[in-house]
């Protein structure tokens, strides 16, 4: 078995795209390789700055043959009436390469048809390889391109130099201009190259050896963090790691050294998360805590080169640094000479989204709808959450957030503590762009929890009203996110309230404007986006798709009870009671559903027990009177669990119900009170579970 490497030198490629380059080298190979019917081993990309290597090992060195049958035209028109091949079968011969004396008559469903027995593969692996390979480079996806020279081949950066080695033959190819061949080039200081690569087993220690590049990202990551760790320790604490900077750190560097630099004591004065954020956002590097937590007045740099003099270039960096703590000292010190009055003022002249008016009007709304869901859930909490809603935009106008937007929110906390708010209201202001992510966490207080379920209510509404409704992959103001946050803020804080009237009240806020979409249009449709959310949600848990659906088909306005509800289910679900019950309830609810729409004037549910005529609809009167006051005693102690075992209650009086009576009799009377008494049965266990919905 051979080994097959191929590296595309480039000029420095940005962090970003590395990932999702190895990803489509690696994808793409093994496409096309399979579409050859080429057989490999393992298949790895690797990448740096300035190089995206593939390594494919254990490869065929000839393709693997196979035998293709290709049919023609059919039987009937290739042969006339003597037999004779006619010119439809002569010209699928001459198209095939086949004599007329291969061609065999092929019995499909379809009928009879000439056909032709072909043989594929043999090919050397060299020969596909300098085929595809050219064609994969230049179809790699950028989200940006460019031309270099006077060329019109767009890469991502410009390439200057493709090895490709198979075994230690060379498999020839050119693009961009660029023929492959058998060397690669090293490190921009430390081994510049050309260095000549005997062969793909060699590649590997050339580049590490020759080269002075570490290909591995996992081994930079090791480096900086094993390097790091050892210079914090010496001076007495610990990096702060985060790692999405490592990550973008390792796809700056090819040769990574860490080098620990020093700032003024009393930078600290600064909040932490302004140093770290001017850290991390300008200099890509990393600060350092004490044992307590605090921060130390140094920070960690990874550098792409083993300097000279290190004492120069940590120097160089830590006047960088300064420059960037004066600004953020300056600005922290502007905006603590202002106070909210001026910014709220402000914010009339900042724009939410132009419809929809400015970032004042929005908060104004923001400290209505806290203030009704305060009395909802928390009424001791009105006026803090009140108050939280209109100082939630107000940091967006100050110097620290103009210049450092990642922190908004966080310096809105930060400003109401140093400015004498309630703490309360700081900490749910800094709390209101949770969640961030499917994966981040929730607010932790409960006034932040009411502000950030306030400010995705808000943002849904107005576009829901504008029809700026999400389609496909487009959610350009992330409203799929606002939803999601919505429940999850609900379900893991456990606040009950009805997400219908939540949003009536927030689109409400926004008085009479020009909409797109009538407001209960717009209500509707958002109810059904939320909707779908919540069942995204559920599945993502782990939940079957089935069971998630019959629990929000009986209701999902009160989000923290469906979820409940869902739980019981699922645990319902895997009992031994379970499939019967579903049959039962099912077929309850499937005549309800087709019948019950059939009657004039519908159902209510109410029925007249002196007109039973069996006496399993006495019975089963008799068992749904029994258990209706358990049951509503359990409902409202939210005992889902308990409630499903009433099933087992209900159900034998429902099965000889089914067995013994004829509920479509010919009385119109009779058959309406016997649909009745199946509406009561639906009405109440539909509140748990839409058994139509379920299926064994």
């Amino acid at each position: 078995m051979s080994v097959f490497v191929m590296e595309i030198g480039t000029e420095e490629l940005p962090a970003r795209f590395l990932s999702g380059l190895e990803q489509e080298i690696a994808s793409r190979f093994e496409a096309a390789l399979a579409a050859a019917n080429v057989e490999f081993g393992t298949l790895n990309v690797q990448s740096t700055p300035r190089r995206l290597a593939l390594t494919i090992e254990n490869i065929d060195a000839v393709q693997r043959e196979a035998e293709e049958v290709v049919s023609g035209p059919p039987v009937r028109i290739a042969f006339d009436a003597q037999g004779r091949p006619t010119k439809a079968a002569e010209g699928f011969a001459r198209t095939q390469g086949a004599e007329l004396d291969e061609l065999f008559t092929l019995t499909t469903d379809k009928g009879e048809y000439l056909a032709v027995r072909k043989k594929t593969g043999g090919r050397p692996v060299q020969e596909i390889l300098s085929e595809v390979a050219p064609e994969i480079i230049a179809a790699l996806p950028f989200p940006k391109k460019m031309k270099w020279g006077s060329g019109d081949f767009t890469f991502g950066r410009p390439l200057r130099w493709v090895l490709a080695l198979f075994d230690s033959e060379v498999v020839s190819f050119t693009v961009a201009g660029i023929v492959s061949g058998n060397e690669t080039c090293g490190h921009r200081v430390h081994g510049p190259g050309p260095f000549e690569v005997s062969g793909a087993d060699a590649y590997a220690g050339t580049v590490r050896d020759k080269c002075h590049v570490t290909l591995c990202a996992a081994d930079r990551r090791r480096v900086t963090v094993e390097g790091g760790d050892a210079l914090a320790a010496q001076a007495g604490g610990r990096i702060l790691w985060k790692d999405s900077l490592l990550d973008e750190v390792q796809g700056l560097c090819e040769h990574p050294v860490p080098c620990l630099g020093d700032f003024d004591p009393s930078f600290l004065e600064l909040p932490a998360e302004v140093l770290l954020t001017s850290m991390e956002s300008h200099q890509k590097s990393f600060g350092v805590a004490a044992a307590d937590g605090s921060l130390m007045p140094h920070f960690l740099t990874v550098l792409n080169m083993t300097p000279q003099n290190s004492a120069l270039v940590k120097k160089g960096w830590e006047r960088v640094l300064r420059a960037r703590l004066e600004d953020a000292r300056f600005f922290w010190k502007a905006d603590l000479a202002s106070d909210f009055d001026s910014w709220l003022a402000k914010l009339d002249n900042v724009i939410f989204l132009a419809p929809l008016g400015s970032m004042g009007d929005k908060t104004r709304r923001l400290e209505r709808l806290c203030r009704w869901l305060a009395a909802a859930v928390a009424p001791d909490i009105q006026e803090q959450a009140a108050r939280a809603g209109r100082l939630s935009k107000a940091d967006l106008v100050s110097e620290m957030v103009y210049e450092f937007d990642s922190l908004q929110g966080i310096m809105g906390g930060i400003y109401a503590r140093r400015k004498g708010e309630d703490e309360i209201v700081a900490q749910a202001v800094s709390e209101q762009y949770l969640p961030a992510g499917p994966e981040s966490p929730v607010p932790d207080s409960l006034c932040g929890a009411l502000l950030s379920i306030a400010d995705k209510a808000d943002t849904l509404a107005g576009c829901f009203g504008l029809s700026m409704i999400p389609t496909g992959a487009a959610d350009p103001y992330a409203l799929r996110r606002c939803a999601l946050g919505i429940a999850r803020i609900m379900l893991e804080k456990g606040l009950r309230f009805d997400v219908r009237e939540l949003f009536r009240y927030a689109q409400e806020g926004y008085g009479e404007r020009q909409w797109k979409l009538k407001p209960e249009q717009a209500a509707e449709k958002l109810h059904e986006f939320f909707v779908l959310r919540l069942k995204n949600l559920f599945v993502s848990q782990g939940h079957e798709t089935l069971l998630v659906e019959a629990a929000l088909h009986a209701g999902a306005d009160d989000v923290w009870a469906a979820g409940a509800r869902l739980e019981a289910l699922d645990r319902f679900s895997k009992s031994a009671e379970f499939g019967q019950a579903v049959l039962t309830f099912k077929r309850a609810a499937n005549i309800i559903r087709k019948q019950g729409q059939e009657e004039d004037g519908g159902l209510d549910g109410c029925y007249d027990a002196s007109l039973f005529e069996d006496e399993a609809e006495k019975a089963l009167a008799g068992a749904l009177e029994d258990i209706a006051p358990d049951f509503e005693a359990r409902w409202a102690a939210d005992d889902y669990h308990a409630l499903f075992g009433l099933l087992g209650v209900l159900r034998p009086a429902v099965d000889a119900f089914f067995d013994s009576v004829m509920v479509m009799c010919e009385d119109p009377h009779i058959r309406r009170n016997r649909l009745n008494l199946l509406q009561s049965l639906v009405q109440r266990l539909g509140r748990l579970a839409d058994f139509g919905a379920l299926q064994m």
